[in-house]
């Protein structure tokens, strides 16, 4: 049996991997080792259908562990975060499987200061789920309560509102809620805010989450607002903790160019503290140089927006991200959180004081990158073989500084993933599929 916990939370499709059994084990492991009696546990989730059946399953087993469940309904994963740090609880717990497939379901464990637990925290929970049945159980007079609570939807709410201020006031504005936890919130939200909207995917039906919607598919967005001559347009993934922009010509402005613009904006204004943006290592290359050539320094992590957040409170950076859409505003936010992000961004243009925002998403330059997913069996130990050891380091040498490569194996397939990025994109596919031949070669 493989980790249960993988980047971000347990995943796997409802009912198959995530089972309602799962899901109560899980329960009854946060209250024994986060929580317990006279304690509660803020439970959140996405539009799922599988969402009540993995709810009501975990909110058993927290009650027979003797925590107190605290249901928030449908919210974002930035809203359930938002919760579980300014309330009086012990954990929380957001069933979501962000940007998967409706079939799909996850359970994300949050500790009481708005952060995702870190991995000895998983490992021991891991460890009480394989032996749940086993966990003592609480008196009848201890057992647990459920309760639901909506104020803490209003106040994050009004924690949104409070950062938007006046910006998105008057702004054509497109909306993709993904048909998920965003729709309940974001049209009402950006509409009270002053911004004229037109939202689109904001009807979940239990099924429709992501489909052919969201931050992952935002066609539908793009041709909004070209055929509207909005201003702007922001997807948002089913939980809503990323986003990928729109600009007023219909052109995608992703994670990096959302860094990007807020990061040079923050360091014109001595906002970005200490010069330091942090991202990981899918970032592009060109959003370093912009970085760079504005006196101010990136710092690469692994994939995931916890280590991004765990190396921004070392370098005291207050902005961070993922290519992907999560943007980290470390003074207002412990996790990504999709519509702080349009909000920042909306700032970040006004505060431009005239470029739109395809005008300053064009400075933040974008390298030629090639990926490539090579199928190999011994994914884990390519580092060992020196044959293919000494292809990567004479690649890296003859691209120097005008590019860089990067070797990583699949957390969940035999694949090794290769990228290579570089000016010129007929080296950089020369040596992608020369690595690439030589793993498939070397490596099964």
């Amino acid at each position: 049996m493989g980790r249960l916990f993988g980047t971000d939370g347990i995943r796997g499709v409802a009912g198959v991997d995530l089972t309602a059994d799962l899901a109560n084990g899980l329960g009854r492991a946060v209250g024994h080792l986060l929580s317990g009696p006279g304690r509660s546990v803020v439970v959140g989730q996405d539009t799922r259908q599988s969402g009540d059946m993995l709810v009501a399953a975990l909110s058993e087993g927290l009650t027979a562990a003797g925590s107190d469940v605290v249901s928030l309904g449908v919210v974002t994963t930035p809203c359930l975060v938002h919760a579980a740090a300014s309330g009086d609880y012990a954990a929380g717990v957001m069933v979501s499987a962000s940007h998967n497939p409706p079939a799909d379901n996850g359970l994300k464990v949050i500790s009481a200061d708005g952060r995702k637990v870190d991995d000895a925290v998983e490992d021991e929970l891991e460890r009480l789920i394989l032996r749940a049945e086993a966990l003592p159980g609480s008196p009848e007079d201890q057992v647990g309560e459920l309760r639901h609570d909506s104020s803490a939807v209003a106040r994050y709410r009004e924690h949104l509102l409070d950062a938007a201020g006046e910006a998105l006031r008057g702004l054509r504005i497109g909306l993709d809620c993904a048909n998920g936890s965003a729709s309940g919130i974001a049209p009402q939200l950006f509409g009270s805010a002053g911004a004229v909207v037109t939202a689109i995917h904001a009807e979940p039906d239990g099924m429709n989450i992501n489909v052919d919607a969201g931050s992952t598919h935002p066609e539908a967005l793009q041709a909004l607002v070209c055929e509207n001559r909005l201003d702007m347009g922001f997807a948002f993934d089913g939980d809503a903790d990323r986003l990928i922009a729109v600009d007023e010509r219909g052109e995608l402005v992703d994670g990096d160019a959302v860094m990007g613009i807020c990061a040079l904006r923050m360091a014109a204004d001595g906002t970005l503290r200490n010069g330091i943006l942090v991202a990981t290592v899918m970032s592009n290359g060109g959003l370093q140089r912009a970085i760079e050539a504005a006196g101010g320094q990136l710092i690469r992590t692994p994939v995931g927006d916890r280590h991004v957040l765990e190396a921004m409170e070392r370098s005291g950076a207050a902005l961070g991200g993922e290519q992907s859409g999560h943007v980290i505003f470390r003074d207002r936010a412990t996790t990504g959180d999709g519509m702080l992000t349009a909000i920042e961004l909306v700032k970040a243009v006004r505060a431009a004081g005239g470029p739109s925002l395809g005008e300053l998403a064009g400075r933040i330059p974008k390298l030629p990158q090639v990926m490539l997913n090579s199928a190999v069996r011994h994914k884990d130990s390519w580092e060992l073989d020196p044959s293919f050891a000494a292809a990567v380091a004479e690649a890296e040498k003859r691209l120097g500084e005008r590019g860089r490569i990067l070797i990583r194996p699949s957390g969940t397939e035999p694949r090794l993933r290769i990228m290579v990025e570089g000016d010129r994109l007929d080296e950089i596919t020369e040596i992608a599929h020369a690595l690439d031949e030589l793993a498939q070669a070397r490596l099964n």
